[in-house]
Parts: C-alpha cells; sequence; structure tokens
C-alpha cells in the first residue's frame, strides 16, 4: 500500500504498522535487545538517527514523543490556541537536537514503561484520527494552522510512516545481531 491519502487508508496502515512493529518487538531475542544497536560502518545508515537510537526502548520513547507533539499541537489549535507542530525552540531544520532532547529525556523509561506510553499514545492518535471527516484530514486549506499541508499527512508521518520507520531500524539491528 502507498502512502495513505484517505481517512480509512491511514486509520487501516496506521493499525497495521503498529501491529507488525509490535509483534516484531515481541519477538526480538534476549541477545537483540541486549545487544546496543550499533551501526557504524555502514554508508547506508549516515542519518542522526542511526547513532542516538541504541536499543528498543530508544526507538518506542522516540515515537510516543512525536505522537505528544502532535496530540499536544492539535488540541491547543482546536481549543483556539495558535500553536506550533514543533516546541519551542525547535525548528525544522534543529530536528537532530529535538529527537537528542527525548532520547536523553527517556534514559530512565524501561523499555515496559516505553512499551506502556507508546500502546496509549497510538490509541489517542488513533481516536484523534477517528474524529475528523476525511475531508478534515486529506482536503488542504481546511485549517490555517496546519499550512500548506493537510492533517491526515501529519498523521501519517507520525503513524504509519513512523512505525515503518521503526520496524526498519530493528530489522537492520536484528541482521547485525546475526
Amino acid at each position: 500500500m502507498g502512502r495513505p491519502t484517505t481517512k480509512r487508508d491511514l486509520l487501516e496502515a496506521a493499525s497495521k504498522n503498529y501491529q507488525t512493529l509490535i509483534e516484531f518487538a515481541e519477538s526480538m531475542t534476549e541477545k537483540e535487545l541486549s545487544t546496543p544497536f550499533d551501526f557504524e560502518g555502514q554508508p547506508s545508515k549516515k542519518e542522526a538517527h542511526w547513532k542516538r537510537d541504541k536499543n528498543l526502548r530508544d526507538v518506542f520513547v522516540h515515537l510516543y514523543e512525536w505522537h505528544q507533539m502532535q496530540l499536544v499541537w492539535i488540541e491547543a489549535n482546536q481549543s483556539g490556541e495558535e500553536a506550533s507542530f514543533l516546541p519551542k525552540p525547535y525548528t525544522w531544520r534543529t530536528l537532530a537536537a529535538l529527537n537528542e532532547f527525548f532520547w536523553k529525556k527517556h534514559q530512565n523509561t524501561s523499555l515496559e514503561e516505553a512499551k506502556e506510553m507508546l500502546a496509549e499514545s497510538h490509541e489517542k492518535m488513533m481516536k484523534l484520527a477517528e474524529g475528523f471527516t476525511n475531508e478534515e484530514l486529506f482536503a488542504k486549506g481546511i485549517y490555517k494552522w496546519v499550512g500548506t499541508s493537510a492533517l491526515g499527512s501529519y498523521f501519517v508521518s507520525n503513524t504509519s510512516s513512523h512505525y515503518d520507520w521503526a520496524l526498519k531500524k530493528l530489522k537492520a539491528h536484528r541482521r547485525n545481531c546475526k
């Protein structure tokens, strides 16, 4: 399936990719869970996240924090408070620093806590998406605070696409552990 462009496809892809991610995580061996992620020496893995995340917990809290940003952003704007998607002082150019902040924030979060937090935030994201019409999600210009994008593109980026990103990272780690 390509990138979702309808509410139905968004909800289906988000549910499916989340379930696939969780099932893969639950299938990880003790060795895979206890071995720190290490993608050094792999030229195709040069983005900051390949060095940042060291374990499954780091991946789960990253997803959770991006859910939180979206939930707060939508709630604020729907209640009449103008809010940016990214928390101050971060910008789209400083995403690496924002993600590093999230990583540091959760170094004392357990894997079990991270899994529970992600499950709860995924449910909130799904319920929030369900509350919008197809047009509200995928027509541009519906909400001034979304800018030139469609609200649904944020849901896609922070659910189905982000879960796919996480799964690719976990699969790459599994290959490294063999």
